[in-house]
């Protein structure tokens, strides 16, 4: 008999199913994930700051990430995958969907890019040493937040950085994030279940557990007039930079 404590299983498959179902028209921008086509530069010009601060890069280098190994968990087809490839990075994609790990090889491989994709949870994958660890979008769908956060630092190296962002749990994302955006269509139903949300304040606990330091949350709001765009009000949702305590 083994006297090994068994690691936490992170996945729930009934989300991992929902996402799988997504993964054809994952690529197109007016397909059921438009509203990621949406958000994902309002990420990358984060994520490029966040990179540019950490690992000394000038903002004006095209490859800040060469020689550099980056981790995305929750990979989808590939959003954020593909842009830090460009940017240099080594990239590995994990996805517990099947089919969007498909998508997102054979869309790289048709734009001449090498990543790594797997599936499974990424708790039980035993990955270590990556510079950037990345996951949008992904840690308000898990079965067990401080598992998946422990699997994150577990990968991320001493020196590393990790870009988190997630909705917040508050009445406006219920009313905006879930009631609205999913009856009009701007999200597929079933995307987002509330309760699963989670506060900064909750975020900065559980990484702290894991031995992380959370930098200052910065929003990700909308207007009619300026769209997705970072912000000061994390009412809805919010991105952070962290690296190790």
């Amino acid at each position: 008999m083994s006297n090994a404590t068994p690691i936490p299983g992170t996945i729930r498959p009934d989300e991992a199913a929902h996402f799988g179902r997504l993964a054809d028209d994952w690529w197109d921008p007016a397909g059921s994930s438009a509203m990621l086509h949406r958000l994902n530069p309002v990420r990358l010009a984060f994520i490029r700051k966040a990179i540019d601060l950490h690992f000394d890069s000038q903002p004006r280098t095209m490859r800040p990430l060469a020689g550099r190994r980056a981790l995305d968990v929750g990979c989808g087809a590939g959003l954020l995958a593909e842009p830090l490839a460009r940017m240099g990075a080594d990239v590995t994609g994990v996805d517990a969907a099947e089919d969007n790990v498909r998508v997102a090889a054979a869309h790289a491989a048709a734009g001449g890019l090498s990543i790594a994709y797997r599936c499974g949870d990424v708790a039980a994958m035993g990955l270590t040493g990556f510079d950037l660890v990345t996951s949008m979008e992904v840690i308000e769908h898990v079965a067990d937040k401080a598992a998946f956060v422990g699997a994150l630092a577990a990968a991320l190296d001493d020196r590393g950085l990790m870009i988190l962002s997630t909705p917040n749990r508050t009445a406006a994302s219920r009313l905006l994030m879930v009631e609205a955006a999913e009856r009009i269509g701007m999200v597929p139903r079933g995307t987002h279940h509330w309760d699963d949300f989670i506060t900064p304040i909750e975020l900065h606990d559980l990484l702290a557990g894991a031995g992380l330091a959370m930098g200052n949350p910065q929003g990700i709001a909308w207007s009619p007039v300026t769209g997705l765009h970072l912000s000061d009000n994390l009412a809805l949702n919010y991105i952070v930079a962290v690296t190790r305590s």
